[in-house]
């Protein structure tokens, strides 16, 4: 596959994260505390403590204390709060304290690198939670002491962290019959309404890979069964997790080769092809799908 490199200079989860299987009791830890998927943060910052009860918080409304390595050299907990856990009862008892629970897309733009370790933190105790018994035989599972697993003690069979590849694609089509003011095909690119999105916007054709095939493949495969015309000239662009809840985003850019626009009426409602001046830009910059319009609009 050719490439086409994202340029956007981020964080990197690992720029002062460091995975680790066994805490090394630090003085104070870094808590990634959940209530119904929302992070607690304090002042916008995340709590840093000695244990959770500085904050109130007691073994009882604890489901989930997973420790998943070290974050600015101290121990990195990723806490999951019971159901039950009465929200404004805790900030009654800490009313003192500026804390709220944010939804975890929010958190992107109040601090990138917390965003990312919060997308790692929520994704383990997903984990925690789904591989609680084993898949193949029922047993109780153990957590591995050697790496991030789950292993049956019965049948051997070992779950990791479970992580579902997706590709996101720019469309790009040169329309021979709409010239611009230079004689020259217009560069256009082709999104779509999704039936499933709460609010009536066009994005990118994106979907899951099948097992077997590779990320060629689910991108032609994808655009075909969603908007009926052949692509080719697959390049790659770049990727990202994405915690919602457990995709890693594969970019592409690929070209328009032959077809008419066919939607699906299943999950595709309705696409078009778009100039550059018509696309709107997403507010955030969360998602490769930003990222990939920027670039079709700077590059082409």
């Amino acid at each position: 596959m050719n490439t086409q490199h994202d340029t956007k200079e981020s964080l990197s989860l690992y720029n002062n994260y460091k995975i680790g299987l066994k805490a090394k009791d630090t003085d104070k830890k870094f808590y990634f505390i959940f209530s119904d998927r929302d992070l607690l943060l304090i002042d916008n910052q995340l709590p840093l403590l000695k244990d959770l009860n500085e904050l109130n918080i007691n073994e009882t409304d604890v489901k989930n204390c997973i420790y998943f390595g070290e974050f600015y050299l101290k121990d990195a907990y990723a806490v999951e709060l019971t159901e039950d856990f009465d929200i404004e009862g805790f900030k009654e008892e800490n009313e003192e304290i500026n804390l709220k629970f944010i939804n975890l897309y929010e958190v992107f733009d109040i601090n990138e690198e917390t965003y990312y370790l919060g997308g790692r933190a929520i994704q383990i105790i997903d984990w925690e939670n789904n591989h609680q018994f084993c898949g193949r035989c029922g047993a109780k599972t153990i957590t591995s002491d050697i790496e991030m697993a789950k292993v049956c003690p019965e049948c051997g069979f070992t779950s990791f962290t479970r992580i579902c590849p997706a590709i996101i694609t720019t469309i790009i089509k040169e329309d021979e019959e709409d010239l611009d003011e230079n004689g020259n095909p217009t560069k256009k690119i082709l999104m779509a309404r999704h039936s499933y999105h709460e609010y009536p916007r066009y994005a990118l054709i994106a979907g899951f890979l099948e097992a077997g095939e590779s990320v060629e493949e689910a991108v032609k495969r994808e655009v075909m069964e969603e908007v009926g015309i052949e692509v080719e000239d697959v390049q790659y662009f770049g990727s990202q997790s994405w915690p919602f809840p457990n995709s890693l985003m594969i970019g592409c850019i690929c070209k328009y080769k032959s077809g008419e626009i066919k939607v699906d009426e299943n999950e595709i409602t309705k696409a078009k092809w778009f100039k550059k001046e018509e696309i709107e830009q997403p507010p955030s910059d969360i998602s490769i799908f930003a990222r990939l319009l920027k670039n079709f609009k700077e590059n082409y």
